[in-house]
């Protein structure tokens, strides 16, 4: 009979949904989106809309989790629902970029804030040696995981209460800001720019769908799994507004334009020179509960992949204490390889469309379900279906059509990666057939 030391807690499950979402989009979206949009409702509705989405988002994947539980995430779902080959591809997805890239961004940004303190200190060296601490950890057992992403993450969200509390306050004025929309603020409705800024948004609330990544390792994920992602997006989406509320009542649009250090920006504003260092080292901390979050998820869609896959195996293997050590260590050496090559910049629009891809994939998924296994047990339907998952279908999909637009080197390099994906699966099952079932 397996000990309650043998799964995670809904406490540790809701943190890793919490840590995965805060991550680098909430302090440094804000920038790039008032390079076109500058006002604040219609800046207030898009974080809004994403919350939402994600919340719809989601819901679909608490019914899928239920009916489906277990660990691995979408690689699981897309496997079981469409076919083995769709599945592969999101876990290669997952392991390249969904996990790998994000964990890399939040690890440069954390030490260029750090940097922002203390000028002379080398941002790469930081976040190699950030990410190697944080996956040696994850080395160990589940509790000491558990306990570790609890605390940090707890730090976050108590960080960003008190940020958001003690900018309003210490403001000597706030800024003249309109937050009643006006006409012209509704004609950007359904431009390119909102949707390319819709983009950053759904890109700063992944993670929403962390949980189900260690599905098998949650006591009682049929139940416990719905509560988990709906508290865990709900909060965020509560943390979000606050957030982009104060950051556009403390510091001019113009300031803030084009800048990928908002949270730094604004503390200059809110609290002067010394205040906004302290800031810059809030954030580097706040961080470090992110890089740990995906790198506690991340290596679950590996091992499961190693399980199915003979050529794979060695991801599957465990420690003795459950721990998945092979697949924690790849993840960890592909992110330690992007931050050494790779800027923030070049991650948000490349892996938020491979992400949108994916979960729009695996969200369409339980429409098919539905239909082909009606009697499959289902401890959780979601509510008013099928309106949350058109909700997220149609918006997902009209950001992606945009996207293909306004960016279509970012999404050629998208689709390059997922045929590099297919190709890998053909050349796994055919030197080594999968695993039996």
């Amino acid at each position: 009979m397996a000990q309650s030391s043998d799964f995670f807690s809904s406490r540790t499950a809701i943190t890793l949904v919490v840590a995965n979402m805060i991550g680098t989009g909430v302090f440094t979206s804000l920038g790039f989106q008032l390079l076109d949009i500058r006002s604040a409702p219609i800046i207030l509705a898009l974080w809004f809309i994403g919350g939402i989405v994600a919340l719809c988002g989601a819901l679909c994947y608490a019914e899928l989790g239920a009916a489906l539980p277990r660990s691995g995430g979408e690689y699981n779902f897309l496997s079981r629902i469409y076919h083995p080959s769709a599945g592969f591809v999101s876990g290669w997805v997952s392991v390249t970029v969904g996990f790998s890239a994000p964990t890399a961004a939040a690890a440069i940004t954390a030490a260029t804030y750090f940097k922002s303190v203390f000028p002379g200190a080398p941002v790469m060296p930081i976040g190699l040696c950030m990410v190697a601490i944080i996956g040696f950890l994850h080395f160990g057992n589940r509790s000491k995981s558990a306990n570790f992403q609890q605390l940090f993450t707890s730090i976050k969200i108590l960080l960003i209460l008190v940020f958001i509390g003690a900018a309003w306050w210490q403001v000597d004025q706030l800024q003249a800001v309109q937050w009643v929309p006006s006409v012209q603020d509704f004609s950007l409705v359904g431009t390119g720019a909102f949707a390319v800024a819709l983009i950053y948004v759904n890109y700063a609330y992944t993670g929403w769908n962390a949980a189900t990544y260690l599905s098998g390792e949650v006591k009682n994920p049929a139940q416990a799994l719905p509560r988990i992602l709906i508290i865990g997006t709900a909060l965020v989406t509560v943390l979000y507004l606050l957030l982009h509320a104060m950051f556009l009542s403390v510091a001019p649009m113009s300031a803030m334009a084009g800048k990928a250090d908002i949270g730094f920006v604004v503390a200059g504003f809110a609290f002067g020179e010394t205040g906004a260092k302290i800031v810059g080292v809030m954030l580097s901390i706040l961080l470090i509960s992110t890089v740990s979050a995906m790198l506690l998820a991340g290596p679950r869609a590996l091992q499961v992949m190693g399980q199915d896959f003979r050529l794979f195996a060695w991801l599957a293997r465990e420690t003795k204490s459950g721990v998945p050590a092979n697949a924690v260590g790849l993840q960890v050496a592909i992110t330690l390889l992007l931050i050494a090559t790779s800027s923030f910049e070049s991650i948000i629009i490349f892996s938020g469309t491979i992400l949108a891809l994916n979960s729009l994939l695996t969200v369409l998924g339980l429409l098919v379900l539905r239909v082909r296994e009606p009697e499959l047990a289902r401890p959780f339907r979601i509510p008013w279906y099928p309106l949350p998952l058109l909700v997220y279908a149609v918006i997902v999909s009209w950001t992606l059509v945009y996207l293909v637009i306004e960016r279509p080197v970012e999404v050629l390099w998208a689709v390059g990666l997922i045929l590099l994906g297919l190709a890998f699966y053909f050349l796994s099952t055919k030197l080594a057939p999968p695993a039996e079932p």
